[in-house]
C-alpha cells in the first residue's frame, strides 16, 4: 500500500473501543503512519483537535473502522466519491461487512501495509427524492433505500416503475430497494433472497404487502427504479442505510439507481463469502 495515512472511524458505544483505539494509534504512529482522527475519536483519546468525518475520507489513504456494520455503512457513505479502501474490525454483533476480528487486528494491518489483500468492490445506490419537479433530498448508500410508513399504524400505497415502465401499485408497510450487499440486511428479515455481491443487480423487497402475491423482485444493476408515494400519509419516510431519514409526502418520487461509485472493502484472499454466510447465519458445518 503506497499511502501512509489511515483515517479511523469508531463507534464509541462499544466498551472496548477506547482501549483498542488507544493501542492501535500508538502502534500506527510507531510505524510512522499518519493517523487521522475524527473529532469523536480524538475526544475519546483525550487529544485536541480531530477533523470532521467528511474530511477523513478526503484526506486518508485507507479507512480503518472499529465498530459494527452500522459504522461500516457510515464509512461507505463517507468514502463515497473517492472509493478509498475500507478495513472493518468487528466490534459489534453479526458483522457481515467487517473483515477482521479484534484479536487479528495487528497481523491484518501488517498485511495491508505489505499489499497482501484484495479489494472487494461493492455496488452502491444513489437516491434522489423529487417533489413537484424539485430534488428535495439525495444520498448514496451501500445497503438499501427503504420507503416505509414510519410510525403510522395504517398501510401506505406506492407506485413502482422500472426503466419508465409501470410495474405495480403496492399496498403495505413499505418497500426495500437494496444492493446485493444489502440483501443480508433488512431485506433478508423481510423475506428477501440472499444475493452474492458479485451479481450486479438491485432488489425490490415488499414489506408486509397487503397482496400476498407481491414477492421480492431482482432487476439488472443498471435499472432505474421510481417509487412514488400515492397515498396521503404524513409520517411516511425514505430511509438511507437505516441512518438518514427523509420525510415523504403524497406525490413524492424516490428515484433509485446504481451509483457510479463503488465501496471498496479490504479482504484477505483466504476469506470466502460463503464461509461468512455460513458463520453469520449459523448454517452449520458441511
Amino acid at each position: 500500500m503506497k499511502t501512509k495515512s489511515i483515517g479511523i472511524l469508531t463507534k464509541p458505544k462499544f466498551p472496548e473501543v477506547k482501549t483498542t483505539l488507544h493501542a492501535v494509534v500508538i502502534w500506527l504512529r510507531a510505524r510512522s503512519i499518519d493517523v487521522l482522527l475524527d473529532t469523536t475519536s480524538a475526544a475519546l483519546l483525550g487529544e485536541q483537535g480531530g477533523i470532521q468525518k467528511t474530511q477523513l475520507a478526503s484526506e486518508a489513504g485507507v479507512l480503518l473502522v472499529l465498530g459494527g456494520d452500522g459504522t461500516m455503512l457510515n464509512a461507505a457513505r463517507l468514502a463515497g466519491e473517492r472509493s478509498i479502501p475500507i478495513l472493518g474490525v468487528n466490534m459489534g454483533g453479526l458483522g457481515f461487512l467487517t473483515e477482521v476480528q479484534l484479536d487479528n487486528l495487528y497481523p491484518s494491518l501488517d498485511r495491508v501495509f505489505a499489499n497482501d489483500f484484495v479489494l472487494d468492490e461493492r455496488l452502491m445506490l444513489k437516491a434522489h427524492v423529487h417533489r413537484h419537479g424539485e430534488t428535495v433530498a439525495r444520498g448514496v448508500v451501500l445497503n438499501d433505500v427503504v420507503i416505509s410508513k414510519g410510525t403510522l399504524a395504517r398501510m401506505i400505497e406506492l407506485k413502482i416503475a422500472i426503466q419508465g415502465q409501470f410495474v405495480t401499485n403496492l399496498r403495505g408497510d413499505g418497500l426495500i430497494v437494496s444492493t446485493p450487499t444489502g440483501s443480508t440486511a433488512y431485506s433478508l428479515s423481510a423475506g428477501g433472497p440472499i444475493i452474492n455481491p458479485a451479481v450486479q443487480s438491485l432488489m425490490l423487497t415488499p414489506i408486509c404487502p397487503h397482496t400476498l402475491t407481491h414477492r421480492p423482485l431482482i432487476v439488472p444493476g443498471n435499472a432505474e427504479i421510481e417509487v412514488t408515494l400515492t397515498s396521503k400519509d404524513d409520517g411516511a419516510m425514505a430511509t438511507l442505510d437505516g441512518q438518514v431519514g427523509i420525510a415523504m409526502t403524497q406525490g413524492d418520487t424516490a428515484v433509485i439507481q446504481a451509483s457510479e461509485y463503488r465501496t471498496r472493502l479490504i479482504r484477505f484472499p483466504e476469506s470466502h463469502y460463503y464461509e461468512v454466510l455460513r458463520e453469520k447465519l449459523k448454517w452449520g458445518d458441511g
